[in-house]
This record gives C-alpha cells, structure tokens and sequence, in this order.
C-alpha cells in the first residue's frame, strides 16, 4: 500500500492529525531539556530526522523523485528552506523574548497561511474559516497576555516569532503543492534534508560547538528528531494530502495547548485561569474548523 494513501479503516485523517499534535507539542519540552544553542537543537532536530528518512526514501521511493518536474523540485527545495527558516527564527525568538509571546506570534500562521492563499489566487477562506482563524489568534492573545515585553530585546524576539510565523505558512502552502506529487516518505526525507543543510550551514558559520553536550543533551537531540519532527511533522505533512493548508495551520495551534500539559505533568507549571480561558478558545477554533473541513 502506497503511504501516499492510507486506508481511514485504520487510521482517520483526524486521528493522525490528533498524534501529530501530541508529538510535536514533545518539541518545547525535549528543547528545555537540552543545554545548547537555539540553531544547534534546530540544526539537531532536523539532521538527525533526515539521517532516518533519507535513506529510507533513496531505498523505496527514488522512482518518486525521476517523476518530478523541474517546478516540483523548486516548490520542495522552498518548502525545505522556509522549514529551516521557521525554526532558526522562532527557536531564536525565544532567546530574546518570553515564551509566551513567542508562541503567541508564531502562533498567527493561520492568518498568514489565508494571506498568501489570496495573493497567490487560490481564493479567500469562508466565512467559517475566517470565524476559526480570528478565534485562534484571540485565543493566542489570552495565553501570552500578561507576559508580554516591551524591551529592545523582546521586540527584536518578537519581530523573529513573526518571521517565524510567516516561514511557517509559507513551508505548509509548499508542502500542499508537493505533497500532490510525492508520497510522505519521499517528500519529508527531501524537505528535511533541504532544511538539515540549510540550519547546519548556519551553525557552522555561527561557529556554535557541535559537540561536547551532556548524555541528557544528547538524548533530548534523539528524542526531539524522533518525536516532534519525524512522527509529529511528518503527520501534519501526510494530513495535507487530506485537508486544506489553512485547516493544518490552525491544528498547529494544538502545540501550545499539548505542550502545557506536559508541562504540567512534567515540570508541575500550573497554568493560570487566563492561560486556560485560551485554551478553551484554541481548542473551540480546532473543533469548528475540523467540522468545516470535514
């Protein structure tokens, strides 16, 4: 069976969707546990999710890539490159600022996801969408309300959540586009490795330390490749040949709610009742959005 299409009698799109949120929401807690630079965790996280995908995809799928056009090619080669610039500018972001508003900036992918699906005249979102896209950034304002910074610093981290933010929609509308030629597999092996380099360049001529981190640096590496990258954003990516670049955008949202509570359960951070009245916003967005799509 081609992984381009997975029978729903085992495994809905929602489902999938479902597991991609839990394991990608592993992502601030495994980059909390590692003591290293932003670009390293980054650089780490995609690096060693390509060293497992792309072999895989060389062995079983290189017919996949003889098909492709030289546009097709291109449109993956962007999709590897804003994936890397996503998570150089956001992972930085929170050097600078507090986490809270980094995640609630970056957290404003849908409303640019919409934005660039106009300018490119792939048509406007209905009127259900745009109803999920302002209820999911509302919900965004609540939970960094009451953490935000006005420093110099903090708006420079600002500023790069937001780049972050746009990286991102611009690496969802790519992947809808490819993910019409490749399969899974052979799509996040080339969009991961495009973005492997792209990061590892950065921290070479950074000149970040590569090496000489603690075991438990290194675990979280594994962990943080393994969980929120190969299982958590291979999930969104196979759940684009299913659902609109817009409706994936606002599933993102989940991040910050699953990773609140692992957080609690892992690091005892209670969140305060604002926290949860976004939340409960976020999620109200999620679930009429799915509905819609659906």
């Amino acid at each position: 069976m081609s992984d381009n299409v997975i029978t729903t009698k085992r495994f809905t799109p929602i489902l999938v969707l479902a597991m991609g949120v839990i394991c990608i929401s592993t992502g601030s807690i495994f980059a909390r546990l590692a003591d290293a630079p932003a670009l390293v965790k980054g650089a780490y996280r995609v690096g060693l999710a390509s060293l497992i995908l792309v072999p895989t995809a060389l062995i079983f799928h290189r017919k996949e890539y003889l098909k492709l056009t030289r546009r097709d090619i291109s449109v993956t080669i962007l999709s590897g490159i804003f994936l890397a610039l996503h998570f150089a500018t956001w992972i930085s972001s929170l050097d600078y600022t507090t986490v809270a508003s980094s995640v609630m900036l970056v957290d404003t992918i849908p409303i640019w996801v919409a934005l660039l699906n106009c300018a490119l005249g792939r048509g406007a979102p209905g009127r259900v969408m745009w109803l999920c896209i302002f209820l999911s950034v509302i919900g965004a304002c609540i939970v960094g309300y009451g953490d935000i910074s006005f420093s110099k610093d903090a708006l420079k981290g600002d500023v790069l959540a937001i780049l972050g933010a746009v990286a991102a929609a611009i690496y969802i509308i790519c992947g809808k586009e490819s993910r019409k030629k490749l399969g899974l597999t052979a799509y996040v092996a080339l969009c991961y490795g495009i973005a492997a380099v792209v990061m590892w360049c950065a921290v070479l001529i950074m000149g970040y330390p590569v090496t000489g981190y603690s075991p438990s640096t290194w675990g979280a590496f594994v962990a943080v490749a393994i969980m929120a990258q190969v299982l958590g954003h291979s999930s969104y990516n196979w759940a684009l040949g299913y659902f609109s670049a817009g409706f994936i955008a606002i599933m993102l949202l989940g991040e910050p709610i699953g990773s609140a509570i692992l957080a609690y359960i892992l690091f005892d951070e209670v969140p305060t009742a604002l926290k949860l009245v976004g939340f409960a916003i976020l999620m109200i967005a999620i679930a009429v959005a799915s509905w819609n799509e659906q």
